[in-house]
């Protein structure tokens, strides 16, 4: 068992940006903080990414505090200069990353302390931040005849790039900022595409200033305060109306249809008698937050998710979670990072929390 005053899990955005925070505020790593990862190296889900997925097209990237991401070539693959990045900001502050380490639970411990219970032994903690993301939970949605489908279903998460859908009839399902990526950078290698959603797509033009942004968040904002399960960002933005789409539109790539009725084992079908027959189904339908492991703190509320005020789960103050709901984007993570570790700080030093 080892005793620390505050636990991270995960080293992604969120993570390293409240391991940053620890540091700043006078805690030493591996004395006084841990940060545990599951994944076998730096660079949190951007390691995982599709090739196809270079990082001049990265919307919104930012920088983690303190050191600037700079001179990136944006033909690279971002699954392989975020991580470099990631891992040289490790270095930097010495944040000493324990992975990979799969942090199986946590519950109550003695004296009013947290136990996390691990893949690499127990840690005792005084406080605990959260920064698990949702890149291990894709949201698999499920619909009559899903089984009986002949060709091939996988999710965003698994998506290897364009060029090995070459000749395939190929249904993408959802309508982030995910499926329309894949659609346009599918169909100058499919036989066809068809792009299905559940609702009609909401394009935005113009650019997305900070009192949008704002807005946005503050939307997402409200459902974490309620306890609902958290949207995404994206989900109330809309998407962005950039020149590749417009030229998509005007294409027909992004020719919407409306949500399928069941899967057959050829294709999909509609209530009206449309069919589509597809050799794959792609579902970019998102992710869910990665939060099991809390599930001994007994955190979630009736509407099904966990209610958080600032980036405090409300039903238990030494936890806090960073990189969820409003916080799940990379400028967010930042700011959150910075929030939880002021808010632990006076915790732990037993000063009123502000509300």
């Amino acid at each position: 068992m080892r005793e620390v005053e505050v636990v991270v899990v995960g080293a992604g955005q969120a993570g390293l940006s409240s391991g940053y925070h620890l540091r700043r505020t006078g805690y030493e790593p591996g004395r006084d903080f841990v940060v545990l990862d599951h994944s076998p190296g730096p660079g949190g889900a951007w390691q995982f990414r599709w090739p196809s997925l270079t990082y001049g097209k990265v919307h919104g990237m930012h920088a983690l505090p303190g050191m600037e991401l700079t001179g990136a070539d944006p033909a690279r693959p971002s699954a392989q200069v975020v991580p470099e990045y990631f891992a040289a900001y490790e270095r930097a502050f010495d944040l000493r990353v324990r992975r990979p380490v799969d942090v199986r639970s946590v519950r109550e411990g003695d004296g009013g302390r947290l136990l996390v219970e691990t893949s690499a032994g127990d840690w005792s903690t005084r406080a605990l931040i959260n920064a698990t993301g949702t890149w291990d939970r894709p949201f698999w949605p499920r619909y009559p005849g899903q089984e009986t489908f002949r060709g091939r279903q996988l999710h965003t998460a698994r998506y290897p790039g364009p060029q090995a859908f070459a000749g395939q009839r190929v249904i993408v399902v959802g309508g982030g900022a995910s499926g329309t990526q894949h659609l346009l950078e599918l169909a100058p290698y499919a036989a066809s595409t068809t792009w299905v959603t559940r609702r009609p797509p909401v394009f935005r033009e113009g650019p997305f200033d900070e009192g949008a942004g704002r807005a946005a968040v503050a939307l997402v904002e409200e459902r974490v305060r309620q306890g609902l399960p958290p949207r995404s960002v994206v989900s109330v933005t809309g998407l962005p109306l950039n020149d590749a789409v417009r030229q998509g539109l005007e294409d027909g790539v992004l020719d919407r249809l409306p949500m399928f009725d069941r899967i057959t084992p050829t294709g999909v079908e509609w209530a009206d008698g449309r069919r589509v027959e597809a050799d794959v189904i792609l579902w970019a339908t998102g992710f869910r937050a990665a939060i099991d492991h809390l599930a001994p703190l007994r955190l979630r509320e009736p509407g099904g998710g966990i209610r958080v005020e600032g980036t405090r789960a409300v039903a238990d103050p030494r936890v806090h979670l960073v990189g969820y709901g409003p916080s799940a984007s990379t400028i967010g993570a930042n700011r959150a990072g910075r929030a939880a570790v002021r808010d632990i700080r006076r915790l732990l030093s037993d000063e009123p929390v502000a509300a």
